[in-house]
């Protein structure tokens, strides 16, 4: 067997060749935590964990990487909006994050450092890009100087005009070219900051990548992913700063990302009400089938995401679970179709058919052949990262852990919480708005003031 992926630099599928056989190494671009995650950002977790665990089947030892931004300015504005600290904003929305991917059935990387704990290597990457004329200080600013890299916008294959506009580029009298983009930016007494060579600030978003590869996983690494959003500018960006940082050194072998997710056909929009965190989404179905859901789409083409597409992929688990449970059986190998799928670039839809087709032949066996099929079954499952306890598996149209609640009782709760919010504690705001979800009820903020919809 060997594994091919699409790599993004050559746009082509290449067989995949680690730099160290011995130790392959994978970085995957983490959330920003400001706000729950949506079904957006679930997508490149259950991608890349998919890949995690069939390059764990084949390699001695795997080091997956994957961050967390716990500085930006979204996540300072929703601190002040909520009269918090940001680090209190972080640390309340990164726990919920990995509890809500640990439902999808991701496992957690080996390593998820934090931007806020990388500070000291920021500010050494910045020196040595300075010095060795990459990068230039401007007004309490240090700013890459793009022209300096000849191959600049090869990940994204796009032209100067296109990469300036593309970055939305800020109009600063002190860059040197409009394409220069921020490794360190000035904090002022309110602001979260860090004392630098370039005086008090905080560093630029695409800084901390790099330097937490450098850090955890050396100079030069094996695939490094993420949402095809990123590729420019914030990869772009890392391939810049890490080569330039490195004497020209390969930055990463391999990249990968993956595609859009839409909702019923539409980009997801909080005002075209298609908008669906994953904290919302568990409440309402199996965090299982959501991921089934998510695998049933080429990672590189876009997802529809619909409320059918989740029910059908209910419907599929029940069937294989319930099989599962039909006989004893010893977990087997996984049948080598799954695998040769799962190696071509990771074509989740090919190998969830060839799942299929196992189940098929296991329900035409006789008992003795058809415990042993069930077996492969199994373990083709777990390699999807679709492992569940069929203990506390509902069949059927039913989720666990949704009770009834009196319509009048929740209708008070959410009078309760809107009490507590305008008090400013938002504590308790968010423990009422998780009684309302165990009782049946999700929460949604719309313009004309919060409104219950029954799970």
């Amino acid at each position: 067997m060997t594994l091919k992926i699409h790599n993004t630099m050559s746009r082509q599928k290449e067989v995949f060749q680690p730099v160290d056989p011995g130790h392959v190494r994978l970085y995957v671009c983490g959330p920003t935590v400001w706000d729950f995650a949506h079904i957006g950002n679930a997508r490149p977790v259950v991608v890349f964990d998919t890949l995690v665990r069939l390059l764990r089947r084949q390699y001695p030892k795997v080091t997956y990487a994957r961050n967390i931004t716990d500085i930006d300015d979204k996540i300072m504005k929703k601190a002040a909006e909520e009269g918090m600290t940001v680090e209190a904003v972080s640390e309340k929305f990164a726990a919920i994050y990995n509890e809500d991917m640990a439902m999808l059935g991701a496992l957690p990387p080996d390593i998820a450092p934090r931007a806020t704990e990388h500070m000291p290597g920021m500010i050494r990457m910045i020196e040595r890009l300075v010095e060795a004329g990459h990068a230039y200080a401007a007004q309490g600013h240090v700013l890459f100087n793009v022209p300096s890299m000849a191959d600049y916008g090869r990940l994204s294959g796009r032209n100067r005009d296109d990469l300036i506009a593309g970055a939305r580029v800020e109009v600063a009298p002190y860059k040197k070219d409009p394409a220069d983009f921020v490794l360190w930016k000035p904090s002022s007494a309110d602001q979260p900051g860090w004392e630098s060579p370039w005086g008090r600030g905080r560093p630029g978003w695409h800084l901390e990548c790099s330097t937490m590869i450098e850090e955890h996983l050396g100079d030069t690494i094996d695939i490094h992913g993420g949402g095809q959003d990123l590729i420019f500018p914030h990869h772009e960006n890392e391939i810049a700063q890490s080569t330039c940082a490195h004497g020209g050194k390969l930055f990463a072998k391999y990249w990968m990302h993956n595609g859009y997710v839409v909702v019923e056909g539409e980009k997801m929009s909080k005002s075209l009400g298609n908008f669906f965190t994953v904290h919302d989404l568990i409440a309402e179905h199996p965090g299982m089938a959501i991921r089934l859901a998510l695998l049933s789409a080429h990672y590189r083409q876009p997802l529809d995401f619909t409320a059918d597409g989740i029910r059908a992929a209910k419907k599929q688990l029940d069937r294989w679970y319930r099989l599962l449970g039909d006989l004893p059986h010893e977990r087997g190998e996984v049948p080598e179709p799954v695998i040769a799928a799962l190696e071509d670039d990771l074509n989740t839809p090919q190998a969830i058919a060839e799942v299929n087709a196992i189940a098929n032949t296991a329900t035409k066996a006789d008992e003795r052949d058809r415990s042993k099929i069930i077996g492969q079954l199994a373990a083709a499952i777990d390699l999807l990262g679709l492992t569940t306890d069929l203990e506390t598996w509902r069949f059927g149209e039913g989720h666990d852990g949704v009770t009834s609640m009196d319509e009048a009782a929740a209708q008070q709760l959410l009078e309760d919480r809107q009490a507590a919010r305008k008090a400013k504690d938002f504590p308790r705001a968010d423990e009422i708005r998780d009684k309302l979800k165990e009782g049946g009820y999700l929460v949604e903020d719309t313009p004309e003031g919060p409104k219950l919809r029954r799970i």
